[in-house]
């Protein structure tokens, strides 16, 4: 089993100063993945910048221009949530880059799966909108540019596990057929989308799955929702290729949410993911980092994810589950309703 990393140190570069999306995030995984050893078990991929017209897959032109020029004049505030320094441009296309390189070792089976530990994140940039950290979509990129470059690739799923709802993702392909979204977020939370109603629309409907979740959601729920929901939705499209949009976010640890989730909850959700990938589509799989800002658990996470890619049976998880606050009432009849939403049996 072989499984790529996509890393570069030129990631480190996307200064945010104090911001919780900061480049400790990127440096404590490469840190614990140095230490156990892990780090020599995977092939280096390195990224190559996306180009304009791979940006343009997703992105106005005038809005990639935006970026370029405003980081060339020293960067400054894109919104309330998001920041941009001067090497931000050439670093988040490098991030979408990154994931189209993970995605072309895959396909090319110089790999059999991959983890892109890229940043900026990307799953809340729209077409000619930055915001939630994030400035490239670079999940969103890597899809079309497969859609786009590989006609074995006819439909492809991303699954979303991040705490937050990938809204920028959702809009990208909200009437595309070919592509099956599919959202765990807490709910109501940034950015405020993703109810269950949204399914798509036109020859699309049906093709976008949200799950959004009420604070307190720990590993039950979560799995739960794999097995009843996400499965059976995999099984039915019968996506060429994988994506997932990998937020830890919904650790226990975490301040910027409320969700109870714990690294070996993650293993878990990566071995069904993995499962489904070797089942439906040769094994073609690519993580992409999106959100994480406790960096012991995303750090442990993202180690114990790829011990899953590699095949590893044995979950690391030192931090283990805090005493669970109430747990959220409902959840049978709730998936009852997705059922129907959803017309599984």
């Amino acid at each position: 089993m072989k499984t790529g990393l996509v890393y570069s140190p030129l990631y480190l570069e996307h200064d945010t100063g104090t911001h919780v999306e900061n480049a400790r995030r990127l440096t404590t995984i490469m840190s614990l993945l140095d230490q156990t050893g892990l780090k020599t078990s995977l092939v280096e991929i390195l990224p190559r910048p996306a180009t304009v017209e791979d940006l343009g897959l997703v992105h106005a032109a005038e809005y990639i221009a935006h970026i370029r020029n405003q980081a060339l004049h020293g960067g400054g505030w894109l919104d309330a949530d998001t920041v941009l320094s001067s090497k931000s441009f050439e670093v988040a296309q490098n991030a979408a880059g990154g994931v189209i390189a993970a995605v072309e070792a895959v396909m090319k089976r110089e790999i059999n799966n991959a983890f892109a530990s890229v940043r900026p994140p990307g799953h809340h940039a729209k077409r000619a909108r930055a915001m939630g950290f994030c400035i490239f979509n670079n999940v969103a990129v890597a899809a079309q540019y497969l859609l786009n470059n590989h006609s074995n690739v006819k439909r492809l799923a991303i699954v979303d596990f991040d705490v937050h709802h990938g809204n920028g993702t959702q809009d990208s392909f909200y009437s595309e057929p070919r592509v099956l979204y599919i959202s765990t977020h807490q709910y109501p939370h940034y950015p405020g989308t993703g109810h269950a109603g949204e399914i798509g629309e036109g020859p699309a409907e049906g093709t976008k799955v949200n799950m959004p979740l009420p604070a307190g959601c720990g590993d039950d729920e979560y799995l739960t929702l794999f097995h009843d929901i996400i499965s059976p939705v995999l099984e039915r499209f019968q996506p060429d290729f994988i994506l997932i949009s990998a937020g830890y976010d919904a650790h226990w640890s975490e301040t910027l949410a409320s969700m109870q989730m714990t690294v070996t909850g993650f293993a878990k959700i990566a071995q069904i993911l993995k499962d489904l990938a070797d089942r439906l589509c040769s094994g073609r799989l690519v993580f992409t980092l999106e959100g994480g800002y406790s960096l012991d658990a995303l750090a442990y996470s993202v180690r114990a994810t790829l011990d899953v890619l590699l095949g590893k049976k044995d979950i690391v998880d030192p931090l283990g589950l805090q005493t669970r606050m109430s747990q959220p009432s409902g959840l049978a009849e709730y998936i009852k309703e997705l059922k129907k939403i959803h017309q599984l049996a």
